[in-house]
């Protein structure tokens, strides 16, 4: 059950990630409150210390959360934008999956 832990601090991570970029984003591109500046820094301090809670090294693990990034970028396109994913944006989410399990669970001698 570590693998599942892992991906499902990877998705909190993301949303942590995209949620803190889009508020800004709805401040510059459509003229939201700047109020929202606030939620979004906060959001990402919050995705930066989740970041830390993983135990495999630093540059594994920003390696492999890119894959799950990718996916949970476009399940946010589709929730939140209401834009629905492609063949090919499926295709290429579940190619970034794989990779991030490649890097993250595959047998490592110590």
């Amino acid at each position: 059950m570590p693998e599942l832990k892992t991906l499902a601090l990877f998705f909190l991570t993301a949303l942590a990630e995209i949620a803190g970029c889009y508020l800004p984003w709805l401040w510059l591109r459509e003229g939201k409150s700047v109020w929202l500046l606030l939620p979004g820094a906060l959001c990402l301090a919050f995705f930066a210390w989740l970041l830390t809670l993983h135990p495999a090294a630093a540059g594994r693990v920003y390696a492999a959360y890119g894959g799950v990034y990718i996916c949970a970028a476009l399940l946010w396109l589709w929730a939140v934008e209401g834009i629905r994913p492609g063949v090919w944006d499926v295709v290429g989410g579940g190619v970034a999956l794989a990779g991030m399990a490649i890097i993250m669970f595959a047998p490592r001698h110590s």
